[in-house]
């Protein structure tokens, strides 16, 4: 079975990435929707590997146990001068020296195949410092007509943070998030912006006021109106504010994090 290390550890590292990327949409815990192809792909060439490897290490097994049959027969008619040769030289001799610490490999394939660690939360946002300069302050787009107007929360920081001419005041926006808590009781609307992957993510986030906070972690949408702090690009200005007129659970979206 030792034989077999390698093969069995590159079939369950593919089973696990095949079953995140191509079987079901978990990857988006980990990497961006663009990802997805070069996980299938990476799935595919890991069996072919694995899969490749098993075979070739059968053939040499049983070329070997020919092999070994083949020198015992010749030993039965050869004399043992110094007692020292018998009949079953050759035997029993297990030549794999892979260390035992080499199965630890296989652990990490299996949670991943097993049990898929969460997408980031609250714990993970709460890490990251706000820090904020002063920069990119100007006009944005006008809000397109209807209300509620639905923003992600990077479209609603930038603008809180940055839009000159203050093109969300009076209007009622709509975004959904989890919710993140501060050791006084404040509660935050928040959602991990990543670049490529989870390892880069950061967190955006809104306090919400006017409305009783749900349990950390929780997904919630939230209706409501931006209040102005603070001046524009500085760290009074950070986080925004939303007074909330309405707060309601939600399901996690597949993808649960914002494209930077």
């Amino acid at each position: 079975m030792r034989r077999f290390g390698p093969a069995l550890v590159l079939i369950l590292s593919a089973a696990a990435v095949l079953r995140i990327s191509l079987f079901s949409e978990l990857y988006l815990r980990y990497v961006q929707q663009a990802l997805r192809p070069y996980l299938i792909a990476s799935g595919v060439l890991l069996l072919v590997l694995g899969v490749a490897s098993a075979v070739a290490v059968g053939r040499a097994a049983r070329r070997g146990d020919e092999g070994e049959h083949m020198h015992a027969d010749t030993d039965r008619h050869v004399s043992d001068e110094d007692g020292e040769r018998t009949s079953d030289d050759g035997h029993g001799h297990d030549h794999s020296h892979s260390p035992r610490v080499a199965w630890l490999l296989v652990v990490p394939a299996l949670a991943l195949l097993l049990f898929p660690p969460p997408a980031l939360g609250s714990y993970s946002a709460e890490r990251e410092a706000a820090k904020y300069a002063a920069q990119g302050i100007g006009t944005f787009p006008a809000l397109p007509d209807g209300e509620p107007v639905a923003l992600t929360l990077a479209e609603f920081t930038s603008r809180a943070l940055y839009d000159s001419a203050r093109t969300m005041k009076g209007r009622t926006v709509r975004m959904t998030g989890f919710v993140t808590k501060d050791d006084d009781g404040t509660w935050y609307l928040t959602r991990l912006l990543v670049s490529c992957c989870a390892a880069d993510a950061q967190p955006d986030k809104v306090e919400i006021r006017r409305a009783d906070a749900p349990a950390t972690d929780t997904w919630v949408t939230v209706t409501g109106t931006w209040v102005p702090k603070g001046k524009l690009g500085s760290d009074a200005a950070w986080p925004p504010v939303l007074s909330a007129t309405d707060v309601k659970q939600v399901k996690q979206p597949d993808n649960p994090y914002e494209k930077r």
